[in-house]
């Protein structure tokens, strides 16, 4: 993976940490410009803001919207510490950023893989470049599952 996906994750997994204060699940997402540079963040906010769609790719993509003035994110990059789920997939597909890429795979509910594989269906109108955490550095991706893994394991025990 580039080094720039790799920088994007980590900005990403920062936003993640920032949802844990506000009791949130921690998933944090980015959004790359063409030029690499962040133009939009996002962490879960679900339970801060006490919206159901407040999920980070959400508001990280409404934010390099606002900031881009346009809807169309087209040659972006959205970089998520989760895969995600349909909400999100379809809001990254209507978004119409060139890439996601990913550091955690979720069984449960992800869109992008591995409970369905909402993204690349061939009958919408566009298909991102999917790269999943088998494809990132290593360390990003335990990072990224790790924090879940922790997160989880205090709620349950």
């Amino acid at each position: 993976m580039s080094t720039a996906l790799d920088t994007a994750l980590r900005a990403a997994l920062a936003e993640a940490e920032r949802a844990l204060a506000s009791g949130d699940v921690p998933v944090g997402a980015v959004v790359l410009d063409p030029g690499g540079a962040v133009v939009g963040r996002g962490r879960n906010e679900r339970e801060a803001a006490g919206d159901p769609t407040a999920h980070a790719e959400v508001l990280a993509l409404r934010d390099a919207a606002r900031r881009r003035g346009e809807w169309r994110l087209s040659g972006c990059t959205l970089a998520v510490t989760l895969e995600p789920c349909v909400m999100c997939a379809g809001a990254t597909v209507l978004s119409r950023v060139d890439r996601l890429v990913y550091g955690a795979r979720d069984p449960k509910a992800g869109a992008a893989g591995s409970m369905w594989d909402l993204v690349r269906d061939p009958r919408l109108n566009h298909r991102p470049e999917v790269i999943p955490p088998d494809l990132v550095d290593a360390d990003v991706a335990a990072a990224c599952s790790g924090l879940l893994t922790r997160f989880f394991g205090r709620r349950r025990g």
